[in-house]
């Protein structure tokens, strides 16, 4: 597909570490959809802000940035990733700096709506699965595979902490669970697009299954639906 048309969307919400980076890129593996971190984008504008020094809680300085910066994305071994100003990011956009100030970058309008109309043109290369906190409600909201994937506030804790404990700077998980503790008020109160259950998306607790499970619930929904890729 190579259309915004014709491509299918696959919209997966919900919070830090609730399991939506590995069920997006499994379910886009076993589907041969494209896989779309929407967060990534998010943390790459804060790591490019970051990098030149601004004050992310200055709104005028980020829009600025977004202004005047070239952002591109490109497909890349079946994912949807970018550059800023010629330069790819990579793990930067993973460093404990760029996470605790993420936040800030997000609750910028001017910023959602630079990256929402970013994240909607890469439906034209083809279908998506694409996770993030606004995808149903805000991105791609009449997708009719919506999913809010959630999980204990503890066990977020321990698979955020496992998944960054050997390249980030936090000590043990209560430190990850007080910063995604943070995370979330800043999501769910923000005045630009508020992290919440989209209408009509199927709500999935992951605290106590394994990423294939929730795949298996995600292809079961596009199986009956009699989805084609």
């Amino acid at each position: 597909m190579s259309n915004n048309r014709d491509a299918i969307v696959i919209a997966i919400d919900g919070p830090s570490a609730s399991g939506k980076s590995t069920v997006a890129r499994l379910a886009a593996q076993k589907l041969g959809f494209n896989y779309v971190d929407s967060g990534s984008f998010y943390r790459g504008i804060t790591w490019k802000a970051l990098r030149e020094g601004l004050d992310t809680s200055d709104s005028q300085q980020v829009v600025a940035l977004i202004n005047r910066i070239d952002f591109v994305c490109f497909l890349q071994d079946g994912a949807v990733e970018f550059s800023i100003d010629g330069e790819e990011p990579g793990e930067q956009i993973r460093s404990q700096p760029v996470q605790e100030h993420v936040s800030d970058i997000a609750a910028v309008p001017e910023v959602r709506v630079f990256l929402v109309n970013m994240l909607r043109e890469t439906a034209r290369f083809g279908s998506l699965a694409m996770e993030g906190r606004d995808i149903g409600t805000v991105v791609f909201p009449d997708s009719p595979f919506k999913y809010y994937l959630d999980a204990d506030p503890e066990e977020r804790a321990r698979r955020r902490y496992n998944e960054l404990a050997k390249k980030s700077e936090y000590n043990d998980v209560s430190e990850v669970y007080d910063s995604l503790a943070r995370r979330d008020h800043k999501d769910t109160t923000r005045k630009a697009a508020p992290l919440q259950i989209a209408l009509g998306a199927k709500v999935i607790d992951s605290t106590r299954m394994n990423a294939e499970q929730v795949v298996d619930v995600i292809l079961e929904d596009i199986r009956l639906a009699g989805a084609k890729a």
